[in-house]
Protein backbone atom coordinates (compact mmCIF):
# COMPACT_ATOMS: atom_id res chain seq x y z
CA UNK A 1 0.00 0.00 0.00
CA UNK A 2 1.27 3.21 -0.94
CA UNK A 3 1.71 5.95 1.70
CA UNK A 4 -0.26 7.77 0.02
CA UNK A 5 -3.74 5.52 0.61
CA UNK A 6 -2.07 4.73 3.81
CA UNK A 7 -2.42 8.01 5.07
CA UNK A 8 -6.12 7.88 4.15
CA UNK A 9 -6.92 4.87 6.04
CA UNK A 10 -4.90 6.80 8.93
CA UNK A 11 -7.47 9.84 8.44
CA UNK A 12 -11.13 7.55 8.19
CA UNK A 13 -10.12 5.17 11.23
CA UNK A 14 -10.05 8.77 13.42
CA UNK A 15 -12.83 9.53 12.35
CA UNK A 16 -15.00 6.63 12.46
CA UNK A 17 -13.36 6.09 15.81
CA UNK A 18 -14.44 9.24 17.00
CA UNK A 19 -17.62 9.31 15.46
CA UNK A 20 -18.87 6.31 17.08
CA UNK A 21 -16.97 7.12 20.76
CA UNK A 22 -19.48 9.97 20.33
CA UNK A 23 -22.28 8.44 19.95
CA UNK A 24 -21.10 6.35 23.17
CA UNK A 25 -20.31 8.91 25.34
CA UNK A 26 -23.41 11.64 24.35
CA UNK A 27 -25.80 10.85 27.58
CA UNK A 28 -23.20 12.22 30.29
CA UNK A 29 -22.95 15.84 30.80
CA UNK A 30 -20.20 17.13 33.07
CA UNK A 31 -19.66 21.29 34.30
CA UNK A 32 -16.61 23.35 32.94
CA UNK A 33 -16.24 26.04 35.90
CA UNK A 34 -15.37 29.63 34.30
CA UNK A 35 -14.25 32.64 35.39
CA UNK A 36 -17.33 35.45 36.57
CA UNK A 37 -19.97 33.24 34.92
CA UNK A 38 -20.03 30.25 37.03
CA UNK A 39 -19.63 27.29 34.67
CA UNK A 40 -20.75 26.12 31.49
CA UNK A 41 -22.57 22.05 30.92
CA UNK A 42 -21.18 20.22 28.46
CA UNK A 43 -21.74 16.47 27.28
CA UNK A 44 -19.28 14.36 27.22
CA UNK A 45 -19.82 13.07 23.42
CA UNK A 46 -18.92 16.38 22.64
CA UNK A 47 -14.96 15.45 22.94
CA UNK A 48 -14.02 12.96 20.61
CA UNK A 49 -16.39 14.69 18.05
CA UNK A 50 -14.56 18.13 16.83
CA UNK A 51 -11.82 15.30 15.04
CA UNK A 52 -14.63 14.18 12.99
CA UNK A 53 -14.68 17.38 11.33
CA UNK A 54 -11.21 17.99 10.80
CA UNK A 55 -10.69 14.39 9.26
CA UNK A 56 -13.53 15.68 6.44
CA UNK A 57 -11.72 19.07 5.52
CA UNK A 58 -7.77 17.45 6.23
CA UNK A 59 -9.61 14.75 3.21
CA UNK A 60 -11.18 17.16 0.91
CA UNK A 61 -8.10 19.14 1.03
CA UNK A 62 -5.74 16.09 0.48
CA UNK A 63 -8.03 13.99 -1.35
CA UNK A 64 -10.89 15.79 -3.02
CA UNK A 65 -14.66 15.79 -2.33
CA UNK A 66 -15.29 12.57 -3.75
CA UNK A 67 -13.01 11.04 -1.08
CA UNK A 68 -14.74 13.28 1.57
CA UNK A 69 -17.93 12.20 0.42
CA UNK A 70 -17.32 8.33 0.58
CA UNK A 71 -15.47 8.80 4.19
CA UNK A 72 -19.12 10.48 5.38
CA UNK A 73 -21.17 7.75 3.74
CA UNK A 74 -18.81 5.15 5.66
CA UNK A 75 -19.73 6.95 8.87
CA UNK A 76 -23.49 7.03 8.18
CA UNK A 77 -23.19 2.64 7.25
CA UNK A 78 -21.15 2.20 10.22
CA UNK A 79 -23.56 3.78 12.24
CA UNK A 80 -26.83 1.95 11.04
CA UNK A 81 -24.63 -1.25 11.71
CA UNK A 82 -23.37 -0.56 15.04
CA UNK A 83 -27.36 0.27 16.17
CA UNK A 84 -28.33 -3.32 14.59
CA UNK A 85 -25.48 -4.65 16.48
CA UNK A 86 -26.99 -2.91 20.01
CA UNK A 87 -30.25 -3.85 18.93
CA UNK A 88 -29.44 -8.00 18.53
CA UNK A 89 -27.70 -7.73 21.71
CA UNK A 90 -30.92 -6.05 23.51
CA UNK A 91 -32.87 -8.75 22.09
CA UNK A 92 -31.40 -12.22 22.16
CA UNK A 93 -32.32 -13.52 25.47
CA UNK A 94 -30.08 -13.73 28.61
CA UNK A 95 -28.16 -16.81 29.40
CA UNK A 96 -30.15 -19.06 32.21
CA UNK A 97 -27.34 -18.61 34.40
CA UNK A 98 -27.04 -14.99 34.76
CA UNK A 99 -28.69 -12.36 36.84
CA UNK A 100 -31.60 -10.77 35.21
CA UNK A 101 -30.34 -8.00 36.53
CA UNK A 102 -27.33 -8.58 33.41
CA UNK A 103 -30.45 -7.09 31.00
CA UNK A 104 -31.61 -3.70 32.71
CA UNK A 105 -28.11 -2.95 32.69
CA UNK A 106 -27.48 -3.82 28.91
CA UNK A 107 -30.73 -2.23 28.08
CA UNK A 108 -30.34 0.88 30.65
CA UNK A 109 -26.62 1.43 28.88
CA UNK A 110 -27.27 0.52 25.73
CA UNK A 111 -30.73 1.37 25.31
CA UNK A 112 -30.19 4.93 25.34
CA UNK A 113 -27.26 4.34 22.62
CA UNK A 114 -30.10 3.73 20.62
CA UNK A 115 -31.43 6.90 21.02
CA UNK A 116 -28.02 8.73 20.92
CA UNK A 117 -26.87 6.80 17.68
CA UNK A 118 -30.23 7.77 15.64
CA UNK A 119 -30.25 11.64 16.86
CA UNK A 120 -26.37 11.70 15.93
CA UNK A 121 -27.11 10.05 12.51
CA UNK A 122 -29.35 12.63 11.35
CA UNK A 123 -27.07 15.17 12.68
CA UNK A 124 -24.42 13.54 11.13
CA UNK A 125 -25.09 13.09 7.62
CA UNK A 126 -26.61 16.60 7.36
CA UNK A 127 -23.52 18.02 9.01
CA UNK A 128 -20.84 16.70 7.56
CA UNK A 129 -22.02 16.50 4.09
CA UNK A 130 -22.80 20.37 5.01
CA UNK A 131 -19.38 20.51 5.99
CA UNK A 132 -17.86 19.03 2.43
CA UNK A 133 -19.52 21.22 -0.13
CA UNK A 134 -19.57 24.29 1.99
CA UNK A 135 -15.04 23.75 2.12
CA UNK A 136 -15.11 23.40 -1.57
CA UNK A 137 -17.52 26.15 -2.51
CA UNK A 138 -15.27 28.13 -0.35
CA UNK A 139 -12.17 26.74 -2.01
CA UNK A 140 -13.95 27.56 -5.86
CA UNK A 141 -14.74 31.27 -4.62
CA UNK A 142 -11.83 31.73 -3.04
CA UNK A 143 -9.74 29.95 -6.52
CA UNK A 144 -7.63 27.82 -3.74
CA UNK A 145 -6.39 30.63 -1.79
CA UNK A 146 -7.42 31.63 2.04
CA UNK A 147 -7.23 28.15 3.83
CA UNK A 148 -7.74 30.03 7.15
CA UNK A 149 -11.33 30.92 5.69
CA UNK A 150 -12.75 27.77 4.14
CA UNK A 151 -11.57 25.14 6.85
CA UNK A 152 -13.03 27.89 9.41
CA UNK A 153 -15.68 29.06 7.52
CA UNK A 154 -16.93 25.29 6.79
CA UNK A 155 -16.41 23.65 10.33
CA UNK A 156 -17.87 26.77 12.14
CA UNK A 157 -21.75 26.62 9.91
CA UNK A 158 -21.75 23.01 9.95
CA UNK A 159 -21.51 22.49 13.63
CA UNK A 160 -24.04 25.07 14.69
CA UNK A 161 -26.53 22.37 12.49
CA UNK A 162 -24.99 19.52 14.15
CA UNK A 163 -25.02 21.16 17.75
CA UNK A 164 -28.52 22.02 17.27
CA UNK A 165 -30.02 18.93 15.48
CA UNK A 166 -28.10 16.73 18.01
CA UNK A 167 -28.63 18.56 20.88
CA UNK A 168 -32.43 18.98 20.67
CA UNK A 169 -33.21 15.38 19.37
CA UNK A 170 -31.44 14.01 22.31
CA UNK A 171 -32.83 16.12 25.23
CA UNK A 172 -36.26 16.75 23.80
CA UNK A 173 -38.46 16.41 26.70
CA UNK A 174 -35.86 15.46 29.27
CA UNK A 175 -34.65 18.90 29.75
CA UNK A 176 -36.02 22.18 29.90
CA UNK A 177 -35.60 24.38 26.80
CA UNK A 178 -33.13 26.90 29.00
CA UNK A 179 -30.98 23.42 29.86
CA UNK A 180 -30.92 22.64 25.59
CA UNK A 181 -30.53 26.10 24.82
CA UNK A 182 -27.36 26.46 27.23
CA UNK A 183 -25.94 23.10 26.70
CA UNK A 184 -26.31 24.16 22.50
CA UNK A 185 -24.44 27.71 23.16
CA UNK A 186 -21.82 25.95 25.49
CA UNK A 187 -21.56 23.38 23.31
CA UNK A 188 -20.82 25.14 19.90
CA UNK A 189 -18.53 27.51 21.73
CA UNK A 190 -16.26 24.59 22.65
CA UNK A 191 -16.45 22.93 18.59
CA UNK A 192 -15.73 26.90 17.84
CA UNK A 193 -12.49 27.14 19.75
CA UNK A 194 -11.23 23.08 18.59
CA UNK A 195 -11.69 24.26 14.98
CA UNK A 196 -10.02 27.37 15.45
CA UNK A 197 -6.90 26.03 17.74
CA UNK A 198 -6.83 23.24 14.35
CA UNK A 199 -6.15 25.74 11.86
CA UNK A 200 -2.52 25.80 12.21
CA UNK A 201 -2.85 21.93 11.11
CA UNK A 202 -4.47 22.59 7.92
CA UNK A 203 -1.40 24.91 7.21
CA UNK A 204 0.90 21.69 7.02
CA UNK A 205 -1.34 20.39 4.55
CA UNK A 206 0.66 21.87 1.28
CA UNK A 207 3.87 19.89 2.75
CA UNK A 208 1.98 16.27 3.46
CA UNK A 209 0.31 16.74 -0.44
CA UNK A 210 3.83 17.14 -1.46
CA UNK A 211 5.33 14.45 0.14
CA UNK A 212 2.43 11.79 -0.33
CA UNK A 213 2.38 13.11 -4.33
CA UNK A 214 5.93 11.49 -4.76
CA UNK A 215 4.26 8.64 -4.40
CA UNK A 216 7.01 5.74 -3.13
CA UNK A 217 6.46 2.38 -3.97
CA UNK A 218 3.90 -0.16 -2.33
CA UNK A 219 5.23 -2.03 0.14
Amino acid sequence: MSRYERVYLILCAFFIASLLTGNMLVFKAFDVPLPFVGSATLICGIIPYPITFLCTDLISELYGKRRADAVVIAGFLVSIYMLLVIQTGRAVPLSHFQDPIVQEQYDAVFGQSVRAIFASMVAYLVAQLLDVRIYHFWKRWTNGKHLWLRNNGSTLISQLVDTILVITILFSGVWTTKQIISVIIASYVFKALVALADTPLMYLVPTCSEILSRRPKDV
